[in-house]
């Protein structure tokens, strides 16, 4: 019988001092301190053991627990007598950032605000301390909720003055979720704001320090260097594609192995692998995400666990309101199929509606997609950027995207699956009513408002497509944008048995004002563009019958459709 399984336990003691299932990261703690960096950023995907880390670190190293080492016993950092010295004989100041989620930029920083005034609090006793001066007293009294936006992001280099002087030795910062507070700032528009606040505190805090021994950061994403980082030159950045710490965060599949022999599930090896595993950072393959697996030891079942512990909003929001090209290469990703694209490790927000590569950038970032393969690209052609060839990681992250795409639908769900009925019964009578009805309800929720409904219907029907590949997939293969004949067609809905179901061909037009004068010639237009380019010869290769093949036109103008089949 294995050990008990604690979910969601972030405290590195508590996990130990019960006994709870536990992967020993400890040999993080020894190649932290070997590599000698001064300022460390590791990014590494949500629910992957960042924060047990980084209490673990804490645990560790802080005067706090000088002498209270016991809870290291019988795990690799204890086999050495160097590092049993070392513990329990740093400063630390340990704060994060996890919790600052607010929708505007006064609450962002009142949250941040909060936890200095904690810090300061949890060390007040060195306001008795010959070490500080009646001005260092006075400086320390500012820090309050109402504090000058100057003293707030001076506090911490401050802090770390006053510690390294009363212990007479530097400090250890550890700031866990630092890029938390950014995602929101970016999501709700108060980007600038935040990003100046932030520039401030960290160059203080990291860079402007003497009294810093150790700074260790962690985040999903590296925002870029200009942002926020830009003073901030003696930083070394530990991505998923850096070697360093490579095993430290994540199980490796040893590991999983392991843990589903010890608790009795070794039958399972083989789906756990298909479900959890995919992940790779460095050179370091078959990496799992330790929430899934923590999960799955616990309930013996399989589901969407990573996937569903947070809100996967931004993700969701860049694809759905992305141009046609975003919608089509997801589309490329959904079907299994591998995308090809340069990728940025410094995530730039301000780009990600502009550039197609930095939505694939984030994804990757935040472990939605797992790197195959990739080569340096001509360094004078695009600044240096890599060549990624890309996919969904894992079988988990794919159903977590089948269900995002299924709720953008939810609002008009009724028309919709109705719709779907219709087209192959061939009842475009009812497709007409039920898909002007889905279009009035959801055409503006696929715009991102610089792009207002209408203008670019091409942003609803390639989510439409994505909608209809997650609701046939059991049945139909869905493609868009494919050769056939002689030329491309828009959709083409594909039946894995032509004997049972349909094939269903579709040709998008917007009208055109100039050379049509009704919605009618533009759908007449469209069949007549499926005849003439062939369309169906792919279908018809394969075996499809041509009374089988289902030919429609689809004519938008605004929220406006119409739609005609061919006869």
């Amino acid at each position: 019988m294995g050990r008990t399984v604690g979910i969601g336990i972030q405290d590195f003691e508590d996990v130990i001092k019960n006994d709870y299932f536990y992967v020993d990261k400890t040999s993080f703690i020894k190649e932290l301190w070997e590599n000698g960096d001064s300022v460390t950023l590791i990014t590494r995907p949500r629910r992957f053991g960042k924060t047990l880390n980084m209490s673990m670190l804490n645990r560790f190293f802080s005067l706090e627990y000088a002498g209270k080492g016991e809870v290291f016993e019988g795990l690799s950092i204890w086999q050495e007598e160097k590092y049993r010295q070392l513990q329990g004989t740093y400063p630390v100041i340990n704060l994060s950032f996890a919790n600052v989620k607010e929708k505007n930029f006064e609450a962002t920083k009142e949250k941040i605000y909060q936890s200095i005034v904690n810090l300061y609090s949890k060390y007040s006793f060195l306001q008795e301390s010959d070490v500080l001066t009646d001005i260092d007293r006075g400086i320390f009294k500012r820090i309050s909720m109402d504090m000058k936006e100057t003293d707030a992001t001076s506090a911490l280099h401050n802090l770390s003055d006053y510690l390294c002087r009363y212990y007479n030795k530097k400090v250890i910062i550890l700031l866990d979720e630092y890029d938390t507070p950014m995602q929101e700032a970016y999501v709700n528009g108060f980007w600038d704001e935040l990003v100046a606040f932030t520039r401030s505190m960290f160059n203080a805090t990291f860079k402007t320090n003497p009294y810093l021994a150790k700074g260790i950061m962690t985040g999903i994403t590296r925002v870029s260097k200009e942002s926020i980082f830009s003073d901030l030159n003696n930083l070394e950045v530990v991505t998923t594609t850096s070697d360093k710490y490579a095993t430290a965060f994540g199980f490796t599949e040893e590991e999983v192995f392991a843990a589903l022999e010890e608790c009795e599930l070794a039958s399972e090896k083989e789906s756990v692998k298909k479900w959890y595993d995919g992940f790779v950072f460095g050179h370091q393959a078959d990496i799992y995400n330790p929430w899934s697996i923590l999960n799955f030891l616990d309930k013996k079942k399989y589901s969407t666990y990573w996937a569903n512990t947070s809100s996967n909003s931004l993700v969701g929001k860049l694809i759905r309101e992305g141009g046609h090209g975003v919608k089509m290469s997801f589309e490329t990703l959904m079907r299994g199929e591998h995308l090809h694209c340069p990728m940025e490790e410094q995530i730039v927000y301000n780009q990600l509606w502009q550039k197609e590569s930095a939505i694939w950038s984030l994804m990757l970032a935040s472990g939605y997609l797992k790197v195959l393969e990739y080569e340096k690209m001509d360094e004078l052609e695009i600044d240096g950027s890599v060549r990624y060839e890309v996919a969904v990681t894992n079988r988990e992250v794919r159903y977590m995207f089948s269900g995002m795409i299924s709720d953008w639908f939810s609002p008009a769900e009724d028309d919709y699956n109705d719709f779907i009925k219709a087209m192959l019964t061939q009842n475009v009578d009812a497709m007409n009513v039920y898909m002007n009805r889905i279009a009035r309800t959801l055409f503006s929720y696929f715009d991102t408002g610089k792009h207002p409904a209408g203008q670019e219907p091409e942003r609803f029907y390639h989510g439409f497509v994505l909608g209809l590949m997650v609701d046939l997939q059991r049945e139909y293969i869905v493609t868009s944008n494919r050769e056939s004949g002689f030329g491309r067609y828009d959709v083409m809905i594909e039946p894995k048995d032509p004997s049972k179901n349909p094939a269903v061909i579709i040709e998008f037009k917007v009208r055109n004002t100039r050379r049509e004068a009704s919605l009618e010639e533009t759908v007449a237009v469209a069949l007549a563009q499926i005849e003439e380019k062939q369309y169906a010869t792919s279908l018809l290769a394969k075996g499809v019958p041509a009374n089988r093949i289902y030919k429609y036109g689809f004519a938008f103008e605004g929220k406006n459709v119409w739609i005609e089949k061919a006869e």
